[in-house]
């Protein structure tokens, strides 16, 4: 198996945009993180990466391209996905209704951050279809298959450890800020970026 470093140096670059660009999975682990701490957002994040990690693993072995060739598949999963989201929003903005915001002395338990994580990720095609379009770019004159599987390994590895900076910063920041107006200022915001996001993926 032959593998190209030729276009290294162009897909890290690429990779960096990608990653620093924030979307729906930043925010869930911010979220996470500033409300129950660092070991619930490592568990979202692992959610998150068990998620990227099957549907990269799709686009390396094939069964990607055969997906994408069927637009049910994919708008079912656009569907599902914006569902998910759109029950993500509203669960915040019961408890922002509740007045369940974050007490001073001591930070909340999260619902199961790891399901989380896997949910918000699996049910988004856009990871998939990013897969598709941008990995195959970058293959040079490598064996196919290797080469995916360096990219994709590379680029889930970037990923991770930006959102593992996330993770921590918000955790760290979540000690500090544990304050009721601040989490139900985080808690509205992230509700308003979830349901935004609910409906731009199926608009």
């Amino acid at each position: 198996m032959h593998l190209d470093f030729t276009q290294l140096p162009t897909f890290l670059i690429a990779c960096a945009v990608v990653v620093l660009t924030p979307g729906v999975d930043a925010f869930l682990l911010l979220r996470t993180s500033m409300r129950a701490g660092t070991k619930a957002g490592l568990w979202a994040l692992a959610g998150i990466h068990t998620a990227a990690a099957v549907q990269v693993g799709l686009v390396i072995s094939g069964l990607g391209v055969v997906i994408a060739r069927y637009p049910v598949v994919l708008t079912a999963l656009k569907w599902i996905g914006a569902a998910y989201l759109l029950y993500l929003a509203l669960s915040i903005g019961r408890g922002l209704l509740r007045r369940t915001a974050v007490a001073e002395d001591g930070p909340v338990a999260a619902d199961r951050p790891f399901r989380q994580g896997f949910l918000t990720n699996i049910t988004n095609p856009k990871m998939l279809l990013f897969s598709l379009a941008f990995l195959p770019h970058f293959i040079g004159a490598g064996s196919p298959a290797a080469q995916l599987t360096m990219l994709a390994l590379i680029f889930l590895a970037l990923a991770a450890l930006w959102e593992l900076l996330i993770v921590l910063a918000a955790s760290s920041m979540g000690r500090r800020l544990r304050k009721p107006g601040v989490s139900t200022a985080l808690d509205a915001v992230c509700a308003a970026v979830f349901l935004t996001m609910s409906v731009g993926l199926v608009v």
